[in-house]
């Protein structure tokens, strides 16, 4: 499975991709050097990502996980940069509970790419499963203005 590395003020990130797709995207400290054009592609849209001059990524993503979890995944791709929702919400909209739209977002292998930064719980921040948990979620919704108290 080619890997490429790219370092950003998160720390370094490691990208994944298996036939011809983004399938993760983590925070890792090994050195990988395995590029293809779509992870150079891929790399190249985070790092404007995160000084602010992306606002829409354009990749072929093929996360792993069941049913609910794509469907999460698909909800949290629709969510304008800037915007937030709900667990509940999200979860009105796939007529289902806060729980496992909860639980689909810790899951998601893609941060960053597919926002489940953007998935806030209904009184505060919520959680947020990659790298450095809350305050990396607070960053990137302070880097997208898109949670007024925290900016």
């Amino acid at each position: 499975m080619p890997v490429t590395d790219i370092e950003t003020w998160l720390g370094r990130l490691s990208i994944h991709e298996t036939e011809g797709a983004i399938t993760q995207l983590q925070w890792d400290s090994a050195k990988h050097q395995d590029e293809t054009p779509l992870l150079r592609e891929a790399a190249s849209q985070v790092v404007a990502y995160l000084e602010g001059k992306l606002k829409d990524f354009d990749l072929p993503l093929a996360p792993k996980g069941g049913d609910l979890h794509q469907a999460v995944f698909k909800a949290m791709l629709e969510i304008p940069y800037g915007s937030t929702r709900t667990y509940g919400d999200v979860a009105k909209e796939l007529n289902t509970y806060g729980q496992p739209v909860g639980q689909a977002c810790g899951a998601n292998p893609i941060p960053i790419i597919i926002p489940c930064h953007r998935i806030l719980s209904a009184n505060g921040l919520g959680g947020y499963s990659g790298s450095g948990g809350l305050d990396t979620k607070i960053a990137l919704l302070k880097l997208e203005g898109g949670y007024p108290f925290l900016v």
